[in-house]
């Protein structure tokens, strides 16, 4: 029988699910229909793709509703994907091709300006016209080293605010706001439905998941409103001389802005016991490491690509966000799946843009992965230039799109999905 690549139905989710585990190298039937029933009750089915050999799911595909900030603060309309795997026996035979294809022209008619997915593995999804728009830095602080003195008051950082050790109640019920506050003035972060809320609780955790309750910490400014929220776990290591040695690890740490920012990163350094602190995956250019003495206690222990893109609405997309300077450029945006290709002017200012079609000749011409790297403004045009990437027609066309798509601050992507 033939390979039917197909929306799942609702029975077939669990089989659906089985796949998924088996993709990512999980065992796949302990716990199943419990987590099946649990996530079939918050999933769009109507998103759910799988291939089918005489019966058997043999690859998957999931896409959902998501909200991504550019620049400038406004959030897009994107095409989130997700649990994208094909069956070591099913490999080099179209299925990622065919449901990637039938979803981002479903996104696209439906109005959705972008895709988004965190990549597992780097090669795959170039040629699909994602490009990476994110990186992560993660880093490991010897505390030991690294100058703060453990006898001053967390009092000299709050700004009259105040940190409170709380309940995964608590975080359930004032996470969602100040994710908000985050979500307005950073670029590259993505909405967190309720799901996510809930497991981040310890509700409704998935039985494969190995989740331990965390420790919580909420700031609250000096007229009491909910402004930053850090969240860790710690181990219990002590050396041979009866000292402890334990580390802290940073799951999440997310803040209105950025003096709520530094008083929870000095709170979490100043925690007794703790001599080693594991970031988690934050933004390249976080403020972490030079908030310390010797910021050369902050050691570099991961840094990749992380949130890419795929374009699927060149004016719309790029007349979502503000730029760094007024500029006026004409782009030949190649596209060989015809979704987002065409030659568009971006008349673009620091207030705001315009983007059309256009006739003249472009100044730049490049790919639409190229287009998605940019977008956020993480990567350099430039760059991009030298690497052979992108032709310059006009000569400092490069330059002055560098200037106009660079951003002050990196884009950074806080989650997972």
């Amino acid at each position: 029988m033939g390979l039917d690549v197909r929306v799942i139905a609702e029975t077939e989710f669990p089989a659906w699910l089985m796949a998924v585990r088996r993709g990512f190298l999980q065992s796949s039937t302990e716990g199943l229909e419990p987590e099946a029933a649990m996530r079939l009750a918050r999933t769009d089915i109507t998103r759910l793709q799988g291939a089918f050999d005489d019966g058997r799911c043999v690859a998957t595909f999931r896409s959902f509703a998501q909200e991504l900030t550019v620049p400038g603060g406004a959030r897009v309309a994107a095409d989130a994907i997700s649990a994208v795997t094909v069956a070591p026996t099913h490999r080099r035979r179209g299925l990622l091709s065919r449901m990637m294809a039938t979803d981002l022209a479903a996104a696209k008619e439906r109005g959705e300006v972008a895709a988004t997915l965190i990549a597992a593995e780097y090669p795959i999804y170039g040629r699909f016209g994602f490009g990476p728009a994110t990186s992560f830095t993660e880093w490991e602080v010897d505390l030991t080293r690294a100058g703060l003195d453990p006898h001053e008051p967390l009092d000299a950082v709050l700004d009259g605010g105040r940190i409170d050790l709380v309940e995964g109640e608590d975080v359930r019920k004032l996470g969602p706001e100040i994710h908000a506050r985050l979500a307005a003035r950073q670029h590259g972060v993505v909405d967190r439905p309720e799901g996510w809320w809930d497991r981040h609780a310890g509700i409704g955790v998935p039985p494969l998941d190995k989740w331990t309750e965390p420790f919580y910490a909420l700031y609250r400014s000096a007229s009491g409103e909910p402004e930053g929220l850090v969240t860790y776990r710690t181990d219990d290591n002590w050396d041979d001389r009866k000292q402890p040695r334990d580390t802290a690890t940073v799951s999440q740490l997310i803040a209105a802005g950025p003096a709520v920012e530094r008083a929870l990163w000095r709170y979490v350094c100043s925690i007794d016991w703790i001599t080693t602190v594991r970031t988690g995956y934050r933004a390249p250019d976080d403020l972490l490491p030079q908030l310390l003495p010797d910021p050369r206690a902050a050691r570099v222990v991961t840094q990749a690509d992380w949130l890419w893109l795929r374009v699927l609405d060149t004016p719309r997309l790029l007349a979502s966000r503000t730029y760094g300077q007024e500029a006026s450029l004409v782009l030949d945006v190649r596209d060989p799946a015809g979704l987002a290709g065409g030659v568009f002017r971006l008349d673009a200012s620091p207030r705001g843009a315009e983007c059309v079609p256009d006739t003249r000749s472009a100044d730049l011409t490049l790919d639409v992965r190229d287009v998605a790297s940019v977008f956020l403004g993480d990567e350099s045009v430039e760059r991009l230039l030298a690497l052979g990437r992108i032709e310059e027609n006009r000569p400092g066309a490069a330059a002055l799109a560098d200037g106009t798509f660079r951003t002050a601050r990196r884009p950074w992507c806080p989650d997972m999905f």
